[in-house]
C-alpha cells in the first residue's frame, strides 16, 4: 500500500466488533474541515456510516471534526453528516450486507492518501458480545505472558 498519513483511528472498533471486510471511501469536506484535519483534529469515536433508504448514497454520522482555529464565521459544524464517495455497485453490495442481521458499517481510520485526499477506511462489522470481548482480553493477556516468558528465557 502506498504512503498514507493517518489523521485519526477508531481504536475501540476492533475491540467492540468483528471486522468482516474493509473498504476505502472518499469523503466530501469543506475547506475548513480539511485544514482542521491537517492539524489532526478529527475524532471517529462513536461514529458510523449509514446507507440511504434507496441504497444509492452513503453518509458518515457522528464524526467530530473540530472547528478550524483560524476560521471565520463560515467555519463548519463539528458533527455534521458527511457524504462518503464510493462506487454505486460497492454501495449496493454493502446495502445488501447491512440489511442482514447484525452487520453495521463503522469507520476504522481517516487518513490522507499519497495525493493529499482525505480517505476513510470503512469496515463491515458484526458486534461482539461481552463474552467475546472477555475471550479477546484473555487471549491477549496469555500472548503477552508467553512473550514475556520467552524474553526472560533468552536472557
Amino acid at each position: 500500500m502506498a504512503e498514507r498519513k493517518r489523521i485519526t483511528e477508531n481504536r475501540r472498533a476492533r475491540h467492540d466488533y468483528f471486522i468482516e471486510d474493509t473498504f476505502e471511501a472518499g469523503i466530501v469536506l469543506t475547506g475548513t474541515e480539511v485544514k482542521s484535519l491537517r492539524q489532526g483534529k478529527g475524532n471517529l469515536q462513536d461514529s458510523y456510516a449509514q446507507i440511504s433508504g434507496d441504497g444509492s448514497e452513503i453518509f458518515l454520522l457522528n464524526c467530530h471534526i473540530s472547528p478550524y482555529d483560524f476560521g471565520n464565521r463560515f467555519n463548519h459544524e463539528p458533527l455534521r453528516t458527511r457524504k462518503l464517495l464510493m462506487h454505486k455497485d460497492e454501495i449496493r453490495r454493502l446495502f445488501s450486507k447491512v440489511r442482514e442481521k447484525g452487520f453495521t458499517l463503522i469507520p476504522l481510520q481517516m487518513y490522507f492518501n499519497e495525493r493529499g485526499r482525505v480517505k476513510v477506511e470503512l469496515a463491515l462489522a458484526r458486534g461482539k458480545k461481552l463474552y467475546d470481548k472477555r475471550e479477546d482480553i484473555a487471549e491477549r493477556d496469555a500472548k503477552r505472558n508467553i512473550d514475556k516468558a520467552l524474553k526472560q528465557r533468552m536472557r
